[in-house]
């Protein structure tokens, strides 16, 4: 009769820096901000809950014809989130909208026509989160992983 499964060991978490781990593995996983809800879970709260996600930002569309609205599309280790951020606050956040490579983005559940959407209170850049898993994995100085000012 074999043994019975052993169940996985939990990933654990650095909260000084936010990184996770692998089971014993101690490699870095992925950068997970603190009180987050991953792609995957965004079907758990009601329509409107005020939720925060976070992820890398893998597209920025502005269409000529949305008077203004941005969509931003993030990505985190389950899946995508589709963020539309209005015009009053992408003024407000401008810089993080426009540069962040991996952002934290607090507001109101939306979903319509079986796509969920986060229509965008707050933005936060997190991109030095990224800096933090390259420099814990010693590629700082890796010219593959340069800064966007090292780039032509």
């Amino acid at each position: 009769m074999p043994a019975p499964a052993r169940p996985p060991v939990p990933a654990r978490s650095d909260l000084q820096t936010g990184l996770q781990t692998g089971p014993r593995t101690g490699q870095p996983r992925w950068p997970r901000p603190p009180h987050c809800l991953t792609a995957a879970r965004l079907q758990e709260p009601p329509e409107n809950a005020r939720i925060t996600v976070a992820g890398l930002v893998i597209l920025r569309q502005r269409p000529g014809t949305a008077k203004g609205v941005i969509f931003v599309t993030l990505e985190d280790e389950t899946g995508i989130v589709n963020v539309i951020v209005w015009r009053k606050i992408y003024e407000a956040f401008r810089r993080a909208v426009i540069s962040g490579r991996m952002l934290r983005v607090t507001g109101r559940l939306q979903r319509a026509h079986s796509v969920t959407h986060v229509i965008a209170e707050d933005v936060e850049d997190i991109s030095p989160m990224l800096d933090l898993l390259l420099a814990d994995q010693g590629r700082t100085g890796d010219p593959a992983f340069a800064d966007g000012g090292e780039l032509g």
